[in-house]
């Protein structure tokens, strides 16, 4: 068993670059396998569901690629919808998460593991 990973506040700012760039692909993946399912449950009763279609298909591979590429990192992914990421980290000798959400200039936010996103406090 590995160690779970923790990051300093620099640290994962350095990570957001990359880490918008992921989340905006998982959200349009998302809205298109999204959109898809819908189709398919429409089109089910008469044909058996359709073909997927090379779109759906891309998109099932790119929320992998990237949703595997963040969590690997040791980052927890808690909703793709908004693109809100928590980093582990440790602040007085126990485990918390650095909050951030897509549209955020920086990780500004922490919070413990049962305060959730309403329960963040400046870093």
């Amino acid at each position: 068993m590995t160690e779970e990973r923790r990051f300093t506040v620099d640290e994962a700012n350095l990570l957001l670059p990359s880490l918008r760039e992921s989340l905006v692909r998982v959200q349009k993946a998302r809205q298109v396998i999204l959109d898809g399912g819908r189709r398919i449950r429409r089109s089910a009763p008469t044909n058996g569901g359709g073909a997927f279609g090379k779109e759906y298909l891309d998109a099932l591979s790119t929320l992998r690629r990237d949703v595997e590429s963040i969590t690997g990192q040791g980052i927890v992914l808690r909703d793709a919808e908004s693109g809100l990421l928590d980093f582990p980290t440790t602040r007085d000798g126990r485990e918390v998460f650095l909050c951030w959400r897509l549209g955020e200039d920086e990780v500004g936010f922490w919070h413990g593991p049962e305060g959730g996103f309403a329960g963040r406090k400046p870093v």
